[in-house]
């Protein structure tokens, strides 16, 4: 590789043999460095591929404004989710984790403190990407000294819900309050003992699907089973209701429908979630 801008002392952009336009990433790696130099491949700590990126410019006066620490730390957060949680990112959550690790650190640092609205939401119904949050907050502590507030763990995690799904950061609040009202419409009507608990884990799930389903408008297709319909409305009443009115209410809130086949599927879930804990 050879040198074909330098955007700072730590940052570089070059090319790859198929002519793709990188970013190069590495403590000193631009230092006294002309466009045609060649690259000090020991020096190299990260390359980001710019032909999937949304937005190369930006990315690049992003990483020529920040300090390579901050730089670090969301190229860290990201490998740890990568790498221990087996979860696939695409190439813009470095340019919104990166951006957001300085703006949250400037508010802290500034004694302005955000409550995240839906920190309960995102702990819930994403447990994985919220340990991601949580393992950020001990990781920047670790390189800053700063201890970011809990709901951070909320917000780091919703970037990397962003990475998973393509999603604009809008479109991913929408999707979890949309999962926190159905849930909470269905719970209205399951009340759970005091001290006792149900399994969510497989309504959650299909709530998950579902939410983005409906937020992303994609078409859902499928054969009406007429038999299990007709099974369903008439064995499972008070459970296809409660499903008729999370329906009503996304309609009314969000233009937005489910499928019959999505319907009888969450009658069903509920039926089986609450023959499991109250018996």
């Amino acid at each position: 590789m050879r040198v074909e801008k330098v955007i700072n002392n730590n940052i570089i952009s070059s090319r790859d043999h198929m002519g793709v336009e990188l970013v190069v990433m590495g403590r000193g790696i631009g230092f006294g460095k002309r466009p045609g130099d060649g690259i000090d491949e020991q020096l190299v700590e990260k390359t980001f591929r710019l032909d999937q990126m949304d937005d190369k410019e930006q990315f690049k006066e992003l990483l020529a404004s920040l300090p390579l620490e901050y730089i670090r730390l969301a190229n860290d957060i990201i490998s740890f989710a990568k790498d221990n949680l087996e979860i696939k990112l695409n190439q813009n959550v470095y340019l919104t984790l990166t951006d957001h690790i300085n703006f949250a650190l400037s508010r802290h640092r500034g004694g302005m403190v955000f409550n995240n609205l839906l920190y309960d939401e995102v702990r819930l119904f994403y447990p994985v990407e919220f340990s991601v949050g949580s393992y950020a907050l001990e990781l920047i502590e670790e390189r800053t000294g700063c201890r970011l507030e809990e709901d951070e763990a909320a917000s780091i995690a919703l970037h990397i819900i962003n990475g998973e799904s393509d999603m604009k950061m809008g479109t991913a609040f929408v999707m979890i309050k949309m999962m926190r009202e159905m849930m909470e419409i269905i719970e209205k009507y399951i009340p759970v003992p005091e001290g006792k608990n149900y399994p969510k884990d497989r309504l959650i799930s299909d709530l998950k699907q579902l939410a983005n389903r409906l937020v992303a408008e994609e078409p859902m297709s499928g054969h009406r089973d007429e038999g299990l319909y007709h099974f369903v409305e008439k064995n499972y009443i008070q459970e296809y209701q409660i499903i008729n009115e999370v329906n009503s209410y996304i309609e009314k809130e969000y233009q937005c429908s489910m499928t019959e086949e999505e319907r009888i599927y969450l009658t069903l879930n509920i039926k089986r979630m609450k023959d499991l804990y109250l018996g």
